[in-house]
């Protein structure tokens, strides 16, 4: 009698354990190369899966590249730094429940002999025009970026065309275009935090800085699954939560003062209460 109990004893404990043991969830992330670059997704993401008991895949582009996969249902969720794109996305059917993250701000970092004197210019439309002026390299990464685009839009109004063999775009991330440009010892427009990740192995330094222009927002953005019914709202909605939550907000928050002396991205939101607990129980998991 006392086998027979301890027997079924241990197949119930068995079956529970197999119940727990669910097959991996996945929510797929397409979110820009500088945020990649910055080393933050390698802290946020393990935390958010830890918690969440969901496997996030990372997807890292340039923000046009990242809409574009978003309209064609190939993601779950965006992390982008365009906002008139975002705007617009949203618009038009494509993104709901698009959340302002953080900021940090893009610089003009070049050689150290500033052959073009930038350094100290009164506006980043002034510098611009003298790197232009002089045919000094520039190194852009020509990728439909949000980095990309916004330097069209600094370009636009200088009202100068960036072209010739003083201008030579990349095509590729940011820390790729970071690592081009000191290699030939060239000027180029790139996000503070991936400039700090590389800048130990570069050999260029921030000559320009700190203008209203070059604010850098960041947004993350569901995929409407109204579009597309397989999209896992409830695992994207549950990221964002994360996001904004205390846990997610101070990660943002202190990540990069060990190492840079300086945190590498700035909060625009607030904690929210309703983003806590995210996980019931040990068992449960997050649906679509």
């Amino acid at each position: 009698m006392n086998k027979k109990i301890f027997l079924l004893g241990f197949i119930i404990v068995v079956v529970f354990t197999l119940g727990c043991k669910r097959k991996v969830l996945h929510l797929i992330l397409a979110t820009t190369t500088s945020v990649e670059n910055s080393g933050l997704l390698d802290v946020l993401i393990p935390a958010f899966e830890k918690e969440a008991k969901v496997k996030v895949d990372v997807i890292a582009c340039g923000t046009g590249k990242a809409i574009r996969l978003a309209k064609n249902g190939d993601c779950d969720l965006i992390l982008v730094h365009d906002p008139e794109a975002e705007e617009e996305f949203v618009r038009e059917g494509y993104g709901v429940n698009r959340k302002n993250i953080m900021y940090n701000d893009f610089v003009i970092v070049g050689p150290e002999d500033d052959p073009a004197k930038i350094k100290g210019m009164s506006g980043v439309i002034s510098a611009l025009s003298a790197i232009a002026h002089k045919e000094v390299l520039f190194i852009s990464r020509g990728d439909d970026s949000g980095t990309h685009k916004r330097e069209r839009q600094l370009w636009e109004r200088t009202g100068l065309i960036p072209e010739g063999e003083w201008y030579q775009e990349t095509g590729q991330g940011m820390g790729v275009t970071l690592v081009i440009a000191s290699q030939k010892r060239a000027y180029c427009l790139t996000d503070r935090a991936t400039y700090l990740s590389y800048k130990e192995n570069s050999f260029l330094d921030i000559l320009y800085e700190e203008n209203k222009l070059l604010h850098n927002p960041y947004s993350i953005i569901l995929v409407n699954s109204k579009k597309y019914a397989y999209i896992t709202y409830k695992r994207g909605t549950a990221f964002i939560n994360f996001l904004i939550s205390d846990k997610g907000q101070k990660i943002i928050r202190e990540f990069g003062k060990e190492e840079f002396g300086e945190p590498l991205f700035h909060l625009i939101r607030t904690s929210s209460p309703s983003a806590k607990n995210l996980v019931s129980s040990p068992c449960s998991e997050i649906g679509e």
